[in-house]
């Protein structure tokens, strides 16, 4: 390729270049690229949901096992109080 026709050849290239940053291409690089940035630094990763998706699970696990002691211990307690305090028969 002899060096007029390379010459040619940057010439249209930086053309094109400056005539797509005319248009906004350079722009709508910008935001998708701020888009981007923006979903890293404010959206959990899948592994993260993960993590706090089975803590919470176990502390509904845990919450219910308080709730049926509770249930046991009170029912416990009422055939505790009804033996010793109930009707006699």
């Amino acid at each position: 390729m002899s060096s007029t026709s390379r010459a040619w050849v940057v010439a249209a290239t930086m053309g094109a270049v400056e005539a797509l940053k005319d248009q906004g291409i350079c722009r709508w690089n910008y935001r998708l690229r701020s888009l981007h940035q923006h979903a890293k630094n404010h959206l959990r990763s899948a592994s993260q949901t993960r993590m706090l998706s089975s803590q919470s699970s176990a502390a509904v696990r845990n919450q219910l096992r308080e709730e049926k002691a509770k249930q046991s211990e009170e029912s416990l307690r009422t055939v505790m109080y009804l033996s010793c305090w109930g009707p006699n028969n």
